[in-house]
């Protein structure tokens, strides 16, 4: 089964730090990059941080360095470090990308679903 799995989400306090994981399960990320997404409670999802199959990185300019994305291609697995946690930053994180299957079936703009990130002041 194709899935995209995030964790890592929880409860911190101001000034904190977590680290976010996104696998990809039953299917191997794509030649195109990997975003970590948010939407907070009666917000639009907004693109937080991005990187490509090479490594590029890009950030969302509230984030910019706090938060740093990587990945572990052999893990296919993409991070999210989140230091210096906000109250602002609390939201659902998402992760997409596009996958391949078995077969080399193509499953794009997929999402998983998603982990509670809640900062306390």
């Amino acid at each position: 089964q194709v899935q995209l799995v995030e964790s890592g989400g929880g409860l911190v306090q101001a000034g904190g730090s977590l680290r976010l994981s996104c696998a990809a399960s039953g299917s191997i990320f794509s030649d195109n990059g990997v975003g970590w997404y948010r939407q907070a409670s009666g917000n639009k999802r907004e693109l937080v941080a991005g990187i490509s199959s090479g490594g590029k990185t890009n950030y969302e300019d509230s984030v910019k360095g706090r938060f740093t994305i990587s990945r572990d291609n052999a893990k296919n697995t993409v991070y999210l470090q989140m230091n210096d946690l906000k109250p602002e930053d609390t939201a659902v994180y998402y992760c997409n990308a596009d996958l391949v299957g078995s077969g080399g079936t193509r499953y794009n703009d997929y999402w998983g679903q998603g982990t509670q990130v809640t900062v306390s002041s």
